[in-house]
């Protein structure tokens, strides 16, 4: 998935609510922003990265030793219909997944950053410098951003 303006965008498919003010520098640090029905996910990387999202029944086990950073957030999905895409990618093309309807969690957990950012612009050339995401996503009541391993860089 290409990562322009080093992010992506998981939104429910309904949304209309938009990132611009989001970045805070507390947000950037934690690498995540939510905004409405709007979550932003900081990349390291400004070109391509490996996307991976698991929607289950409740919260998988944190695993935090295989990640250089895990952060997780609340974010509503009225629809049941979450959008994964880059923040430039159109919309009615970018890819959905069905979700639990209402109020979800979504734990980001990013690894192979070191390597992504030496590679810099070539980092999605190969296997061993590409920047990897695993989004998890299960129901849950809704509960601000929390990081739950910090990758300082």
């Amino acid at each position: 998935m290409f990562a322009d303006y080093f992010q992506l965008v998981l939104t429910d498919e309904a949304s209309e609510s938009s990132l611009e003010t989001a970045w805070t520098d507390q947000a950037l640090s934690d690498r995540i922003a939510v905004v409405g029905e709007t979550c932003g996910v900081r990349t390291e990387v400004n070109v391509d990265v490996d996307v991976e999202v698991h929607v289950g029944a409740q919260s998988p086990a944190p695993e935090t030793r295989s990640f250089d950073h895990v952060v997780e957030a609340g974010l509503e999905v009225p629809s049941g219909r979450l959008v994964v895409m880059g923040c430039t990618d159109y919309l009615p093309d970018a890819a959905r997944t069905d979700v639990p309807a209402g109020w979800v969690r979504i734990r980001v957990q990013k690894h192979n950053l070191a390597r992504a950012i030496e590679a810099d612009i070539d980092s999605d050339e190969s296997e061993e410098t590409m920047e990897r995401i695993r989004i998890d996503v299960w129901p849950a009541a809704y509960a601000p951003a929390r990081v739950l391993k910090q990758w300082v860089g």
